[in-house]
Formats: C-alpha cells, structure tokens, sequence
C-alpha cells in the first residue's frame, strides 16, 4: 500500500476512534449476545458506489420484511450513484441517495439533519469485517442518536455501534455475511439471495426482446469496473462460440466506454449478435429472457443472480469464495490459475460454457424448480 494511503487510513481510524469518545452516551452498548425487538422503522446504511454493493444489500431487505408482524419499515441510505439499483425494489418502503454535503458539520450536515428528523429505531451500517469503514460507521451513528446501531465487530469503528456482530465462522460469502448482520433481530433466521425489482422497459425494448431473446440465447458481458479483473475479450469470444456450438446465439452487453470491447467479442465469434445500449433495467430484463448470463465478476453478475438467470460467473485476481454465488443454478469458476500459467485459457472458457450451457438444457429449468 502506498504511503499516503496507509496515511489516509490511520487518519481515517483516528477519526473513528475521537468520534466514539465525542458520541459515547452511558448505557448505549449492548452485549454481543442480545436479542432485539423486531423495530418500527429501521434504515440499512451502504453509502458505496458500486452497483454490486447495492444489489448485495437485497437480502437485508427481504429478510426484514419476512419478520413476523409487525413489519418493520425500511429504508435503505445509499450513495448516489447507485442508487437506481435500489429504487423500485418491493422490500423496500424508502431507497435514500445520500447528501454528502458538508459530511464534516456532523450531526448539522443537511444530510445527516434529514434523516435524524426520520426517527429510526433501528440503523445498520452494513459494511463487511474486511476493512473498517469509517464512514459508514460515523454516518450510521449520526443518523441514529437514539436508535440501536448494529454493525460489524470490527476496530475501531466497532465503538461506534450498540451492538457489533462476529463475522460467521463458517462462509466467507459476502451476501451471506452482510444478512448475517440481522441475525440480533431475527434470532437467527435470514435470506440470503439477491433480489431485483420488476425491471421497467419501454415497448421498443419489449418488442427487441421478443424479436431477439425468444428463441435460445445467452447474455455475454465481457466489460467490468475493474480492467485488471476482467477475463480478455479473446476468452469470450470462445464463450461465445461455445453457446453457438449448442444452439445458443450470444447476446453481448456492454456498459458506458465498453462498445469497442463487445464488438472484439463479436468479431471473434460470427454468429454472435450485439446488443443495443441498454440501462440497467432493460439489461435485468434481457439477461431474464436470455435464462443464461456469461460475466466477469461485476455489477452485472450480482444483477443477473438477483434476476434468477442462472449465471457463470468468471473470476480472476479476486476472491471467488467470497464474491460469488455458487448456488445451483449458477457456477462460479476462478480462471487465476490458468492465466498465471499463460496458456489453454479460451479452450478453458469454451469448455467450462459448453458445459453449463448443456446442464441448463438438460435440467428442469428454474422456472419448475421454483
């Protein structure tokens, strides 16, 4: 880590730990051990900028609204940016763009000063036990100066919560870790799967799905946040091929500044159709037509597991135990190793798809399943 972000981050400690002092109040810490009423109204706090984040935050949501009467209302504070990943979802009552305007003026800020009128009984920061988030933890105490604030144990920003949750000894799996943070409400019962709202399209994109994901397809999204995770167009380009050789037509998307990337894809695999510019909604509702999605890890594997469109996702350099989502009917395959040895990766790519690809047809499909 350079210098001057280790700086930041011991600044950034150093700020958690003066802030629990200036907000300590007697009798606010509960222990470890607690069980809490079922809350009136609650606010989940994630001010991060990555869609995947967001759309991580879905099984909190729905394992609140599934508490036995009465049902808690909800809100979800998020940043700006993501906030659209949010927004419509049927479990929650409030999705909140956070105001980080003047975040220094602390309990004055007019962010902070908005939601504290709302009267939260109950707020989580629902940060993860990897590395301390300062500012989530400082916003979520802000927020909730009389409201119970369940977090993370992790130091220091621990000190600032009533009650910090140990990390699950048995997974590493983000999404079932961050509903694990319920576990103080909900005695132990949570959900731990993704979930999207109904995705809202125009007719013209209605009419496109039907033109073109009716028959049997597959969306392939080579394009990630992160250039250095991402899988080489090369590779799915064989993705593609693979999906062709089994009666597939791939369907390939790409986000803002990835149109040269998807078409490389498509050059690579005659055959292959490219999509049209879509938002996140009308790319939730063709990855749900398609019924099959090839993707880095990135914020459009998350979307397309909380669609219930079976999903390979491919990893590389990070963590597939943690990030993924191996449950049937998705695969997960870390490709790390066969990049390292610099060799056989298209023809590992081309057999790991023919192989998912011919499950799902030979499987019940989900829809019978469910």
């Amino acid at each position: 880590m350079p210098w001057y972000k280790r700086l930041e981050l011991w600044a950034k400690l150093l700020l958690a730990l003066v802030a629990s002092l200036l907000l300590w109040r007697p009798g606010r810490r509960r222990p470890a051990d607690a069980v809490l009423p079922t809350p009136r109204k609650i606010l989940l706090v994630r001010p991060d900028n990555r869609v995947g984040e967001a759309l991580l935050t879905t099984p909190l949501l729905r394992t609140l609204k599934a508490l036995p009467s009465p049902v808690p209302q909800v809100h979800v504070l998020v940043h700006s940016k993501v906030a659209r990943a949010l927004a419509g979802h049927p479990d929650a009552d409030a999705v909140l763009a956070f105001d980080r305007r003047r975040l220094w003026m602390g309990p004055l800020a007019p962010g902070i000063r908005a939601l504290r009128r709302e009267g939260y009984d109950t707020v989580v920061d629902c940060a993860n036990w990897d590395t301390p988030s300062v500012t989530s933890a400082l916003i979520s105490r802000l927020v909730g100066p009389n409201a119970v604030v369940i977090g993370p144990r992790v130091w220091p920003v621990h000190l600032l919560h009533s009650l910090s949750v140990p990390a699950r000894p048995d997974t590493r799996r983000e999404a079932s870790q961050r509903a694990h943070l319920l576990t103080p409400l909900t005695r132990g019962g949570i959900i731990e799967t993704l979930s999207f709202r109904e995705p809202n399209i125009t007719d013209g994109f209605r009419e496109y799905l039907r033109r073109e994901a009716s028959g049997p397809c597959a969306v392939i999204n080579p394009g990630g946040r992160l250039g250095w995770r991402r899988i080489p167009p090369e590779a799915f380009a064989a993705a593609a091929r693979a999906l062709l050789s089994v009666g597939r037509v791939p369907i390939v998307t790409w986000g803002p500044g990835e149109e040269a990337l998807a078409q490389t894809v498509v050059q690579g695999a005659p055959g292959a159709r490219m999509a049209p510019r879509t938002n996140l909604d009308e790319l939730a509702a063709l990855m749900r037509a398609a019924r099959l999605t090839v993707t880095n890890n990135t914020g459009p594997m998350h979307l397309s597991v909380a669609v219930g469109a079976p999903t390979l996702g491919l990893f590389l350099r990070i963590d597939m135990e943690r990030w993924g989502h191996p449950q049937p009917p998705h695969r997960m395959v870390d490709l790390t190793p066969v990049v390292a040895a610099g060799t056989g990766l298209e023809e590992r790519v081309f057999e790991e798809v023919r192989s998912f690809a011919t499950h799902l047809a030979e499987a019940p499909s989900v829809s019978q399943r469910t």
